[in-house]
């Protein structure tokens, strides 16, 4: 398979933060490849050299064969590429904005509309409404549509679903799956652990790090510990006695149960329930669960403390 991204030992620090430290990975032509991590992790720092925003301190990296830094220009014109924030004209309407970026690109709307139809279709009802005054949802869809316009090869999108609600972020994964089907390679960033599973391949970041790079459910079948999901009247409480817990590897929270996983191997649920009970918690329910994507980045960051890193 050909390689549409390369990235070889990027290294990149502000004052004396390392923000990315030697990383290396490959993405392969027409993948949706995740990076997956909080803030800080060096998400950002990498989406912005890969479109030559940033120069590494050190290291290179490739966008289908071109240099990042020594072909700028070109990296420009065959990425596409939607910031964190949301950088459009908010002074210009929806249809002004786009005719902006198609023309920047010596493009028109018609000449590309067919690749961001299905996206565009959805907001163009108040395509002269000013963008400042679009909805969180409809802001995304425009700056993704904005992204597209000049028909990119490479799509590169840096936590495009933060503070947007539920059902705009299940709609805009089923884009970029669309997008993905039309051979359009696609590096994300998020940092909601859910959306790891709708990616090829994920890499999990932490400080800098590559912690691991597989794809969700191999990341998930490699996790051997078992894993409980434990739940109480009062979640602080219960949270902060279990912390306490002698047997505790780790624990923390998961929606509105906590994730707990043992130091022990047998007897875990009847030793954790006699301990809550003595520590007088009501309505205690303890149960198994199969471990996913975030169960192994906790995991992988704890390993990551206790190694001293």
């Amino acid at each position: 398979m050909h390689e549409s991204i390369q990235v070889k030992n990027i290294t990149k620090t502000y004052d004396k933060v390392i923000a990315l430290n030697s990383i290396n990975f490959e993405v392969e032509k027409g993948e949706l490849f995740g990076l997956i991590g909080p803030d800080g992790a060096g998400k950002t720092t990498l989406l912005r050299i890969l479109t030559s925003l940033l120069v590494p301190d050190s290291g290179e990296a490739f966008m289908n064969g071109y240099h990042v830094v020594k072909d700028y220009k070109t990296i420009r014109n065959i990425a596409g590429y939607m910031p964190g924030r949301f950088s459009l004209y908010q002074d210009l309407t929806v249809e002004e904005n786009l005719e902006f970026f198609a023309t920047t690109f010596g493009t028109t709307i018609s000449e590309n509309y067919d690749l961001i139809k299905d996206i565009y279709i959805q907001i163009e009802p108040f395509k002269t409404r000013l963008a400042g005054r679009l909805s969180g949802g409809m802001k995304q869809k425009l700056a993704l549509s904005c992204a597209l316009i000049h028909k990119p090869e490479i799509l590169v999108l840096d936590e495009p679903t933060t503070g947007v609600d539920a059902v705009s972020r299940k709609e805009f994964w089923e884009m970029l799956i669309r997008l993905k089907n039309q051979g359009i390679t696609i590096i994300v960033s998020t940092p909601y652990m859910d959306e790891a599973g709708m990616c090829d391949r994920v890499a999990l970041m932490q400080k800098g790090d590559i912690l691991q790079i597989d794809t969700p459910e191999d990341i998930a079948g490699q996790f051997a510990k078992k894993v409980f999901a434990v739940k109480a009247e009062n979640v602080y409480n219960l949270l902060r006695d279990i912390q306490a817990f002698e047997h505790t590897h780790s624990v923390y929270p998961f929606g509105e149960y906590l994730h707990y996983i043992s130091k022990t191997t047998s007897n875990i649920k009847e030793e954790l329930s006699n301990y809550l009970d003595s520590k007088n918690h009501k309505s205690v329910k303890i149960m198994t669960v199969k471990p996913d994507i975030e169960d192994c980045f906790m995991e992988l960051m704890t390993k990551t403390v206790n190694n001293g890193e």
